[in-house]
């Protein structure tokens, strides 16, 4: 499962995750079907917050570590 199926599940469906991010399903649905579930650059981080799916787990090609793009812990 890659990690924008992973967000769609944890939202409920794609028209919930899009609906969350603010934008329109058949966004969600290009991502998914179009672009091989490719997420773009700008959506990776407010994806992250919605559904906990980590930014290394949507773009790896971006966010290389798996703890890349995740907020710092405090101390």
């Amino acid at each position: 499962m890659n990690g924008l199926t992973k967000a769609i599940n944890r939202a409920g469906n794609a028209t919930k995750l899009a609906f969350l991010l603010g934008i329109k399903p058949m966004s969600v649905s290009r991502w998914k079907n179009r672009y091989q579930g490719v997420v773009p650059a700008e959506r990776v981080l407010p994806i992250f917050k919605i559904t906990g799916v980590t930014p290394h787990e949507l773009r790896p090609d971006l966010y290389p570590n798996p703890t890349d793009g995740l907020p710092k812990e405090e101390p």
